[in-house]
């Protein structure tokens, strides 16, 4: 293969950058130019992670692209994965893909073979945090059947550290289902802090209000209960009919947006727990409303399964954020939307604030009233007629 081509290339570039000067640019050929850059870059990527194929040192790769040694290792997995998977070697030849998403999505192609396709779907249309939540649970579902458990439990550790700051950082790794109900209630304390120190006057970030409560909860001092669970657990009835001993394809026994858990741990758990029924045929539970802004018990278990047949969790409609997410009426209440799975959606803090304050903000002289909520989510629907009676027994 030549390699004037690309010396030529490299001349190229070194003479643009030596020319750029980005205080002189508009704003509209500054971003023309960052993506120029954006498309060399992730064209670059595929030549860097093809090579490691010849060149699998990962000491050598973090010293020649300047990277460190966990980077490096992972562009030699995109190399490997590459080999064996057409699509994902063409998405970076074309430099469709960035080394980074390609990172994500070849460890899922190690795990389970043909993961790709779908996954440079996701990365095409999604962010980035989206395609790494999307791709590790592909990962997780097809370890489940290789000893994940044992290795999770291996994997158990806590380490502490203080920086410039003297601030003291603590990392903790705990099991799904010791973490997840440990999240939940933190996130529940800091939600009643937020809400005791908004009363005060005094607006602090959510995430300096969650590290006081998990202060306060390693104290015993902690008082915030959360309305949602603090911990599912979605298992396939026949995963229960056979003992707890395996899950079998189609077959499921998960934390929803969290990942699996070993049956047998389900079972301790279901020991001494509420236990739900769930037919997800997608019209028995749609149909339960109530006009009010309490979530039904049976409507509050539907959402936070997530959507089937995936019952992969909650997860903001909007950016695909799983933290601190809160349930929004799309047809808003004051305009008679019922509290129902389908007049619900998830939504983290920040896109549930963006959203209210458009469905607040008047509209320009002329210009025809549409419902905040059908133009959010992109629907004409028009709210449905009510009788006299109707009406009265709601505002009852």
């Amino acid at each position: 293969m030549r390699t004037e081509p690309l010396d030529h290339a490299i001349e190229l570039l070194e003479k643009t950058n030596a020319d750029l000067e980005p205080e002189l640019l508009t704003a509209t050929h500054a971003r023309k130019l960052l993506a120029s850059y954006a498309k060399i870059e992730k064209l670059a990527a595929f030549g860097v992670a093809a090579l490691t194929r010849k060149v699998s040192d990962s000491s050598e790769i973090a010293r020649v692209t300047g990277t460190s040694a966990g980077k490096a290792e992972a562009v030699v997995r995109t190399g490997r994965a590459m080999g064996s998977s057409a699509d994902l070697s063409m998405a970076m030849q074309t430099g469709s893909v960035s080394l980074e998403q390609a990172s994500e999505i070849s460890k899922a192609e190690e795990a389970k073979p043909g993961a790709a396709a779908e996954l440079l779907r996701v990365a095409r249309d999604q962010a980035f945090h989206v395609l790494k939540e999307k791709a590790r649970k592909v990962r997780l579902e097809a370890e489940q059947h290789r000893d994940l458990a044992l290795r999770q439990r291996e994997a158990r550790a806590a380490r502490s550290y203080s920086d410039e700051l003297g601030m003291v950082h603590v990392h903790l790794a705990m099991e799904p289902h010791v973490g997840t109900p440990v999240v939940a209630r933190a996130e529940a304390e800091a939600a009643r802090l937020g809400r005791k120190a908004k009363s005060e006057g005094r607006l602090e970030p959510f995430e300096r209000h969650l590290v006081d409560a998990y202060a306060a909860l390693l104290a015993g001092n902690g008082k915030g209960r959360a309305k949602r669970p603090e911990l599912v657990v979605l298992v396939s009835h026949e995963v229960a009919q056979r003992g707890w001993t395996d899950v079998r394809a189609g077959e499921v026994c998960k934390i929803p947006g969290v990942g699996p858990v070993e049956p047998h741990v389900a079972q301790e758990i279901g020991r001494d727990a509420f236990l739900s029924g769930v037919l997800y045929d997608g019209k028995d539970l749609r149909q339960l409303k109530r006009w009010s802004r309490a979530i039904p018990a049976e409507v509050a278990i539907a959402l936070e399964l997530g959507e089937p047949p995936d019952f992969d969790g909650v997860a903001c409609v909007d950016c695909g954020n799983r933290f601190r997410t809160e349930f929004d009426h799309v047809q808003p209440r004051c305009r008679g939307g019922p509290t129902s799975a389908g007049n619900l959606r998830p939504r983290c803090w920040s896109c549930h604030q963006a959203k209210s304050k458009r469905e607040r903000m008047p509209v320009r002289a002329g210009a025809r009233a549409s419902p905040a909520w059908a133009r959010v989510e992109g629907r004409a629907t028009q709210p449905e007629k009510l009788s006299a009676d109707e009406t009265k027994n709601r505002r009852g």
